[in-house]
């Protein structure tokens, strides 16, 4: 495969701090309780993406998920028009995509973003099937180093065991990377990606820029990003890393957790056993370290100061 893959990333002076557009049906006032007023809906997912914009957020993410709401693609060239300053963090399912024609619609947004665009790349099975986690890894590796060579111009020579392609890269893709290297941005849209297993750690080290993760106690969020960034430097990588978590802010520690105690007011075991057994990544690492944390907190439900 022609191309540079190896993470080019510029310096970032501090945090990048995003928020998320409720895509997927879940920013309700109370956990468990749908309100048809905040289901996923171009109004309401709109006015939100503006409102962070507005109050100063670096990036929104539009998540994905078959069954639920809005998808992020159209969504996402629907609001490019209509911000400025902000990022889009777009989820791509990278398992339904072909990877030549989703090179060509994220050249296109990026366009549309004048720049602005980042891609979280999900590591997803084709709606009705299921792949093993090990080869569905192997998948998306082969699928982000497509789309990073397509995206940064260069044509691919990849005879790999779910892809087997010689082509070059759309022309819109050829003339983004020009104009990115031009105004000093990386030639691709970097890539944001998360798993705990060992074949998605891998597949960070080797061809994300931004390594995500859930939330977890001090001690073991300092042991992730050491792991990475041995696993990243053994492939001539470095990696930056995002802490996905939701946050209850109020002006003091009382209000905050009267709040999170309200937000759960509503909620259920056994609706709280559903919401998880919906998400198609039930089964993953990640889900089950949160199992984990929950069997492990205290009466009010804290793992250690602040972590809930």
């Amino acid at each position: 495969m022609n191309g540079d893959s190896v993470s080019s990333q510029p310096a970032v002076d501090g945090p990048e701090v995003a928020w998320f557009s409720a895509l997927c049906d879940d920013d309700y006032e109370f956990l468990g309780v749908p309100d048809p007023a905040l289901r996923s809906s171009w109004d309401h997912c709109r006015d939100i993406v503006l409102g962070a914009e507005a109050a100063g957020y670096d990036n929104v993410l539009l998540p994905s998920g078959y069954a639920l709401g809005i998808d992020g693609v159209p969504f996402a060239g629907g609001i490019a028009a209509l911000t400025e300053r902000i990022r889009l963090l777009l989820a791509v399912r990278c398992g339904e995509m072909w990877p030549p024609q989703l090179a060509r619609q994220l050249a296109g947004l990026d366009e549309m973003l004048a720049g602005r665009l980042t891609v979280n790349i999900i590591s997803s099975d084709l709606p009705g099937t299921r792949l093993e986690s090990e080869p569905r890894y192997a998948r998306t590796l082969e699928v982000m180093e497509l789309l990073r060579a397509l995206l940064s111009g260069g044509s691919v020579a990849h005879h790999g065991e779910f892809y087997d392609l010689e082509l070059d890269a759309p022309r819109i893709a050829v003339d983004r990377a020009a104009s990115r290297v031009a105004a000093g941005l990386p030639a691709a849209p970097p890539f944001y990606f998360g798993g705990l297993s060992e074949p998605a750690r891998e597949v960070a080290a080797r061809a994300a820029d931004v390594y995500l993760m859930w939330p977890d106690t001090m001690p073991a969020v300092s042991g992730i990003i050491d792991d990475m960034r041995s696993r990243a430097a053994r492939h001539g990588r470095a990696l930056r890393f995002g802490y996905r978590v939701h946050v209850v802010v109020r002006p003091s520690e009382a209000e905050a957790r009267d709040a999170a105690a309200r937000l759960l007011s509503r909620l259920d075991d056994a609706e709280g056993e559903a919401i998880r057994n919906r998400s198609l990544d039930a089964g993953s690492h990640g889900v089950s370290r949160q199992g984990e944390l929950r069997d492990s907190a205290d009466t009010e439900g804290y793992v250690e100061d602040h972590l809930w």
